[in-house]
C-alpha cells in the first residue's frame, strides 16, 4: 500500500539535518567557536565514532566546512559555512528559551554586542515594526510552496539520553528539537492541530511514537491534555506557558528552512503578524539598541553558577575567533 502524503513544511526538512541531540550539541560548540575534533569531544561528552559521524553528517549536509591545519600528521578543523551560520538565529532562541526556564545550578551565557558594546538579550522581533513578536499575535495561511509529499524519515534512535555526559548551555533546548518528533508535535500544535488523529495524519508519526512522545512533553510541561468528549474519551493538546516560548525558536528554524529547502513555487507557509498587518519577516534584535544582532558582532562570556559541577567550556569559549 502506498504510504499516505503529508503536507510539506521547511520545519520538517531541516529537522532533517538538525533533529539529532548530537548535532546540537556540535553546532552549540561551534558557534561558541570550537573548531578542532578534541574541542568538540571534550565539550559535548559524545564518543569518537559518534562524533566523527555526525562532523561528516554536517559536511554532507552543507552546515560545516572540514579544511587542513596540519599535514604531519594530518589534522583538522571543521569550520561553520555560510548555511551553518544561518542557524545563529535559532542557536539564540533556544539559547533564550533555555535562560528562562533552566534548573537552577547550571552553566548559561552572558552575550555582548559589539556594535553598542551592551551586554543584551535576544529579542525575537518583527523585520517591519521591530515589536517583539507574540506568538498569540501571528496567523498562518497555505503559501505557494505548499505540497504533499511521502513521509520518508530517516531511521533515528532516540538521543535524549545523551545529554547526560554534557556541559551544553542549552540542555532543555536541545532535547526538545534534538527529538524530530517532539519538534514535529510541536509544529501540528502551533497551526492549531490538535487532537491526536489529526496529529498523527499531520505528520505520518506511528501511533506508539507519537503516544510517547505526547506524554514526554507533557511531563516536560510543554503541552497539557484536555478532554473534549466523554463518550468515549477523547481528548486534545493544548500550550502551557513552556511550549508558547518555544515557539521562537521554531520559527528562526523554518525561516532557515524557508531559505535552503524551499521549493520553487516559494515557501509551503506564509505568517502575517498582527500587530503591524504586515508579512512577518522575523529576526532577532538586540534588547538594547533594537539593532539585528549578526553571528559575527556577538561576544560570550560562560557564567557557571555552581563550579562544583564541574563546567568544562573553558577560556576558550568566552569569544568567537573569526574564521
Amino acid at each position: 500500500m502506498e504510504k499516505k502524503l503529508i503536507r510539506s513544511c521547511s520545519i520538517w526538512r531541516a529537522l532533517e539535518v538538525v533533529g539529532d541531540v548530537p548535532i546540537l550539541l556540535i553546532l552549540e560548540v561551534s558557534l561558541l567557536g570550537g573548531k578542532r575534533f578534541d574541542e568538540f569531544r571534550r565539550r559535548t561528552g559524545l564518543f569518537k565514532a559518534l562524533l566523527s559521524d555526525r562532523l561528516g553528517r554536517l559536511v554532507k549536509a552543507g552546515l560545516m566546512e572540514k579544511r587542513l591545519y596540519c599535514e604531519s600528521p594530518p589534522r583538522y578543523e571543521y569550520l561553520m559555512t555560510e548555511m551553518g551560520q544561518g542557524l545563529y538565529w535559532t542557536g539564540l532562541m533556544l539559547l533564550r528559551w533555555e535562560k528562562k526556564w533552566q534548573v537552577e545550578d547550571k552553566i548559561g551565557v552572558e552575550l555582548t554586542h559589539r556594535n553598542c558594546g551592551k551586554t543584551f538579550d535576544p529579542v525575537p522581533a518583527c523585520g517591519h515594526c521591530s515589536e517583539e513578536i507574540d506568538p498569540t499575535r501571528v496567523t498562518w495561511s497555505e503559501g505557494p510552496g505548499l505540497g504533499w509529499m511521502k513521509p520518508l524519515y530517516s531511521r533515528r534512535r532516540k538521543s535524549r539520553e545523551s545529554m547526560s555526559n554534557t556541559t551544553s548551555l542549552m540542555d532543555q533546548a536541545a532535547q526538545i528539537m534534538g527529538d524530530r518528533w517532539g519538534s514535529l508535535i510541536m509544529r501540528s500544535i502551533y497551526t492549531g492541530v490538535n487532537r491526536f488523529d489529526d496529529i498523527r495524519a499531520d505528520t505520518a508519526i506511528a501511533t506508539n511514537i507519537l503516544s510517547e512522545r505526547l506524554a514526554w512533553l507533557t511531563d516536560f510541561g510543554m503541552i497539557r491534555q484536555r478532554q473534549y468528549n466523554s463518550n468515549p474519551p477523547r481528548y486534545e493538546y493544548r500550550l502551557r506557558r513552556k511550549g508558547v516560548d518555544y515557539y521562537h525558536a521554531l520559527l528562526m528554524l523554518m525561516q532557515w528552512g524557508d531559505k535552503y529547502f524551499v521549493a520553487p513555487e516559494g515557501p509551503p507557509l506564509l505568517l502575517t503578524h498582527e500587530e503591524c498587518g504586515h508579512d512577518l519577516n522575523p529576526q532577532v534584535i538586540c534588547s538594547e539598541c533594537r539593532e539585528p544582532v549578526s553571528f559575527r558582532d556577538v561576544s560570550y562570556r560562560i557564567i557557571d553558577c555552581n563550579p562544583e559541577l564541574g563546567s568544562d567550556l573553558g577560556n576558550d569559549s568566552i569569544s568567537r575567533a573569526a574564521s
